[in-house]
């Protein structure tokens, strides 16, 4: 746990299970997973291609249902919640990077940012302004009124990086967040990640194959025949 940590979870999964309905039969890929978040606390999961790694952090995040077991945040029930709640919820304590940026191409990088703010029904100025900030901060400060086809892989990754974070979340969710980058443009991404950790208290709970990654995390968890497992940091 980080110095800045708190006893009470931020997220939590409680015995959460995922099945899937194939022509075979039914495929089960989480088998009762439980996990428990406080504030800045940084969580890699690991595992093997296929585990499910991804659909924990889709459930986790409230972006798939999961088929038994619930996701708590700040306390309160993921999926107790009507549709609209839990999306108001998800945009209110929720931040997501993944592999590849997900910038929306006819929107300008202060533009992609701004939006988590005007979905929150912020005003346009306030929107920008507050984006403008997160994107200087993330070392794009000249670069607001580009569009992600004139921007470096890094740099748009960078931007996705401020479009999580923009909220100021609870949690940050990020699924190979720099599986798609060069060594030194993915290390120069984590280190940012790390940095706003420190800074705003945000929980990073990341989805990697990187065990340099994973060994810079507070805990390793791995994801085995559909469960968690805290790996100790001398078998990395």
């Amino acid at each position: 746990m980080t110095e800045h940590s708190s006893p009470t979870p931020v997220l939590e999964a409680l015995g959460v299970r995922r099945s899937f309905t194939e022509v075979r039969g039914e495929l089960t890929v989480l088998r009762g997973v439980d996990l428990s978040v406080g504030s800045g606390d940084r969580v890699a999961i690991i595992g093997a291609s296929g585990s499910g790694k991804t659909t924990l952090l889709q459930i986790l995040g409230g972006l798939d249902q999961p088929t038994g077991g619930d996701v708590r945040v700040r306390g309160q029930s993921l999926f107790g919640l009507a549709e609209g709640e839990r999306d108001q919820l998800r945009n209110r304590t929720l931040g997501f990077v993944y592999q590849f940026h997900h910038l929306l191409p006819e929107f300008t990088a202060i533009e992609n940012v701004a939006m988590p703010l005007l979905i929150r029904r912020l005003s346009p100025i306030d929107a920008r302004s507050q984006a403008a900030e997160v994107l200087g901060r993330v070392g794009l400060g000249e670069r607001l009124d580009h569009k992600p086809s004139e921007l470096s892989g890094g740099e748009r990754q960078r931007a996705a990086v401020a479009r999580a974070l923009v909220t100021r979340p609870a949690v940050v969710l990020a699924d190979e967040p720099t599986g798609n980058l060069d060594g030194a443009t993915g290390e120069r991404v984590f280190e940012l990640m790390l940095e706003l950790n420190r800074e705003l208290a945000t929980s990073l709970i990341v989805v990697t194959h990187d065990l340099r990654i994973a060994r810079r995390m507070d805990r390793v968890m791995e994801l085995i025949d559909g469960q968690l497992r805290e790996v100790p940091g001398e078998q990395l």
